[in-house]
């Protein structure tokens, strides 16, 4: 996570009305973190040897250029009229929005983008744009998706990986500012268990190996409210598969934080199943903190 004072909350807009929902989430968290806010629209056509200027007869005010200029003006008036007074620019960059996005990341203090935008096929739940800058992004990436629920908790995915960690700091730090409780969530599966309906084997005895797991959750944690002061820590141990369990305890969220990687997943993978799942069916906005690599 990138700490220097003036690390930007970047947003990524492409017209669409999930990426002004990405802004206004974009200029909350910026006026929250003291942060300037920065709108870049990726600008995909010259890549694409695409004329950007209004043809020689065309009325003024024509061109893709022009309607590009257009985007980032409306997302700068939409953050404006969000939080008056925030420090915001806006930018047209050459290349395809993921790309923009992942670039500007190394020197960001957040990235913010929308869960589909204009290129997003109606029949997918979650764009490939954002699943593309949460896997590769050099900072926290928060998909503005679901219900925002201001008086409600955050919450974070922790499985004793180094990125539920991370995003365990995270999403303490942010619970803090907001005021909120944080809501520590890990779901276990049984020693074995595999299939489509998960059933226990019989020869574990549930109350004992639930207890292993929260006495694991807690240790996991050791430090956490010492680490941030203020902080109101609740606990839960839940037996499920980990991406259903967490996107049913996204309904009670305002927002939700996971790691980019947990325990168990395959080394090669860069964005874990857990947080693809989360990106997919959260119920309110998402945050991936990845470890770094």
């Amino acid at each position: 996570m990138n700490s220097a004072n003036n690390a930007a909350v970047v947003v990524g807009v492409d017209g669409s009305e999930s990426a002004l929902r990405a802004v206004r989430l974009a200029a909350t968290e910026a006026a929250r973190r003291h942060r300037p806010l920065r709108v870049v629209h990726g600008f995909i056509w010259p890549l694409l040897h695409v004329p950007v200027s209004p043809a020689p007869d065309a009325p003024p005010g024509g061109g893709l250029r022009h309607r590009a200029e257009e985007l980032i003006e409306a997302a700068v008036r939409e953050a404006e009229a969000t939080v008056p007074g925030l420090s915001i620019s806006g930018e047209i960059i050459d290349g395809e929005a993921a790309a923009v996005l992942v670039g500007e990341s190394p020197t960001a203090a957040l990235i913010v983008l929308g869960d589909r935008g204009l290129g997003g096929f109606s029949a997918l739940v979650v764009g490939s744009v954002a699943v593309q800058v949460a896997a590769y992004a050099d900072c926290p990436v928060l998909v503005a998706r679901g219900t925002q629920r201001p008086d409600e908790p955050v919450l974070v995915a922790v499985d004793g990986s180094d990125g539920s960690r991370r995003a365990a700091d995270f999403a303490a730090e942010t619970a803090v500012s907001l005021g909120v409780p944080l809501v520590a969530l890990h779901a276990y599966r049984h020693p074995g268990s595999s299939g489509p309906g998960d059933m226990q084997p019989l020869v574990y005895d549930e109350a004992k190996l639930h207890g292993e797991q929260e006495r694991m959750l807690t240790g996991w944690l050791t430090g956490l409210t010492e680490d941030h002061r203020g902080l109101r820590l609740t606990c839960r141990v839940v037996h499920g598969r980990p991406g259903s369990v967490l996107a049913e305890a996204s309904r009670s969220a305002q927002l939700a934080v996971v790691g980019g990687r947990g325990r168990g997943e395959v080394t090669g993978l860069l964005l874990g199943s857990v947080s693809q799942s989360m990106l997919h069916h959260a119920q309110c906005p998402v945050v991936v903190v990845r470890a770094p690599q």
